[in-house]
């Protein structure tokens, strides 16, 4: 059966045998050659890696001064790796409701869940398809709440032919782990528009160490150097940024099949599943294609009838609005309709 993700790993890693044995293991040189490789294929300049999504998303909420306790609008329709950390920080998340089409926040539904405690709006792309980011964006903009694009499953998705990480979001944030794209086994990134987060996050990242003056002229850590953010130990070894920086080379490439084979599904399925609902029907879109998306009157019965066609069909997410972690279990009717909807088959680089 064909999976319905398979981790993507380079052919040849010429370099690996040599970082194992030089005794450089933490971020160094291939940390900031990955950086730059990504900065250059987004078309930004203020990109930071970290070692774990997870990571990404802390780094991310305490650059931004996010408190214990503040509000977060959030779509429970999206990964569990997403929303979790929001907890973890300690911030209070409000559901927001999705468009039942697109599997994305509702703006109107958002607009009406803000209040005076609302300093974040989390917008989830969900599973590569990208949500109304002009609409979000613009009521954050009016009402000084600030935006983060989770694109935990959407790199190389687009919007209006612009690349996700260069959507004029405040913040956004993407995911290196196993089953996406790049793969550097674990890992994530964190861009942000404004340069001054930028720099403050660099320290964040580090335990909030200024390393260009960290030690004195004897290799000493020096009493010069003052520590007065709050800090992880964030950043990408050498090893997972080594691999990250091989697969950028590759990334047109794996998209481009990815695409096409989008394509031969709108064929397959207006030939074998005409009821099927096809999730890239807006036209300002053009998702990355990590998985491809539909719409089923008869969810249960067409991913076992996919799967015995040889296409592992899965429902990927449960909306995390039932898990209870996240608090009191609210009924949302958009999400429910949806999940009880939404069916995703294998569109990978893998697939002939």
């Amino acid at each position: 059966m064909i999976p319905l993700f398979k981790p993507y790993m380079p052919s040849q890693l010429p370099e690996l045998n040599r970082i194992l044995q030089s005794g450089n293991l933490s971020y160094g040189k291939w940390g900031k050659l990955f950086e730059e490789g990504l900065n250059k294929y987004l078309g930004t300049d203020s990109l930071l890696t970290t070692n774990t999504f997870s990571s990404a998303v802390q780094v991310a909420l305490t650059s931004m001064n996010l408190q214990y306790g503040d509000e977060v609008i959030a779509s429970p329709m999206s990964c569990l790796a997403s929303n979790q950390p929001l907890v973890t920080f300690g911030l209070k998340i409000v559901w927001g409701e999705i468009d039942p089409l697109t599997g994305t926040l509702d703006p109107d539904y958002v607009k009406k869940k803000i209040t005076s405690k609302t300093k974040l709006i989390y917008h989830n792309h969900f599973c590569g398809y990208i949500g109304y980011i002009d609409e979000i964006n613009a009521i954050g903009k009016e009402l000084g709440i600030k935006v983060i694009d989770d694109c935990v499953e959407a790199f190389g998705s687009r919007y209006k032919d612009r690349i996700a990480g260069n959507l004029n979001t405040d913040v956004t944030l993407f995911s290196f782990q196993t089953v996406r794209l790049p793969n550097t086994i674990d890992g994530g990134a964190v861009i942000f528009n404004d340069k001054k987060l930028y720099k403050k996050a660099i320290l964040i990242r580090d335990f909030g160490i200024d390393r260009t003056i960290f030690r004195d002229e004897h290799n000493e850590i020096s009493s010069e150097c003052d520590i007065s953010l709050p800090g992880y130990g964030a950043t990408m070894s050498e090893i997972n940024s080594y691999i990250g920086f091989l697969e950028l080379s590759d990334m047109d490439d794996l998209l481009l099949k990815q695409k096409n084979n989008a394509e031969k599904w709108d064929i397959w399925f207006e030939k074998n599943l005409k009821t099927a609902c096809k999730l890239n029907h807006r036209k300002e879109i053009r998702p990355n294609y990590w998985v491809y998306g539909f719409l089923s009157e008869n969810k249960p019965h067409d991913i076992l009838w996919l799967r015995e066609q040889g296409y592992y069909a899965s429902g990927v997410h449960l909306n995390n609005n039932n898990y209870s972690v996240f608090g009191e279990k609210v009924f949302l009717p958009s999400v429910a309709e949806f999940n009880s909807k939404f069916i995703a088959v294998p569109c990978g680089w893998w697939m002939n």
